[in-house]
């Protein structure tokens, strides 16, 4: 979300008239928006109004770019975004679990709302081993990890495979959304809610 987040330097407070953060707020409004393949490092050049070199002194490679892209997805997305939003609007862990499709309904309904970066950067590259694809895997896999908190807080015996369940069903609205579903959350929160119920978890 490249709107509701921020952009990299401006949420994370650098400085936007240097080439670094420069580059960094460019790369993020591209990939976030138009993927990481697609967008090459002439266009984020371009956009930031910088120099060549510039990209080349601060980063390796295209790949070292994204890499950065990724971290600072999770820093605004992940955690300034979902996280914390899902904490300002519940106490109890049921009400925190039901809170993240709250939350996602608001974005799927935003104008610029442009799909989960990490479900669509691990889905650009087959290849396993890939810096992205794996970088994507492991934010993803924090995800969960504050998922599984929530459900072992609520007395969850397993709560790895309650957090699994929950990230389907979130990973599973986002696609949804993009499909076109504009009561994806809705619908996933009702599922929810059947989940919880399952394991006599009070909500609402």
């Amino acid at each position: 979300m490249s709107s509701t987040a921020g952009s990299g330097a401006a949420r994370a407070g650098r400085n936007p008239r240097s080439g670094r953060d420069r580059l960094q707020r460019a790369a993020y409004e591209l990939f976030s928006r138009d993927g990481v393949r697609s967008v090459g490092v002439d266009a984020v050049i371009a956009r930031a109004g910088v120099a060549k070199m510039t990209l080349y002194r601060n980063f390796r490679d295209k790949d070292d770019l994204i890499l950065d892209f990724l971290q600072h997805r999770e820093e605004l997305w992940t955690n300034e975004w979902l996280i914390a939003g899902v904490r300002q609007r519940a106490t109890a862990p049921g009400d925190r679990l039901l809170a993240v499709f709250d939350i996602l309904a608001e974005w799927f309904a935003r104008p610029d709302f442009e799909g989960c970066t990490f479900l669509t950067t691990m889905l650009e590259f087959s290849d396993r081993q890939m810096p992205a694809r794996r970088a994507s895997v492991r934010y993803l896999a924090n995800i969960r990890l504050f998922l599984r908190d929530l459900a072992t807080a609520a007395g969850v015996d397993d709560g790895d495979s309650f957090a699994r369940q929950w990230h389907i069903l979130m990973k599973g609205s986002i696609m949804a959304a993009c499909e076109g579903d504009t009561q994806a959350a809705q619908r996933a929160r009702e599922l929810g809610e059947l989940l919880l119920a399952k394991h006599g978890i009070t909500f609402g």
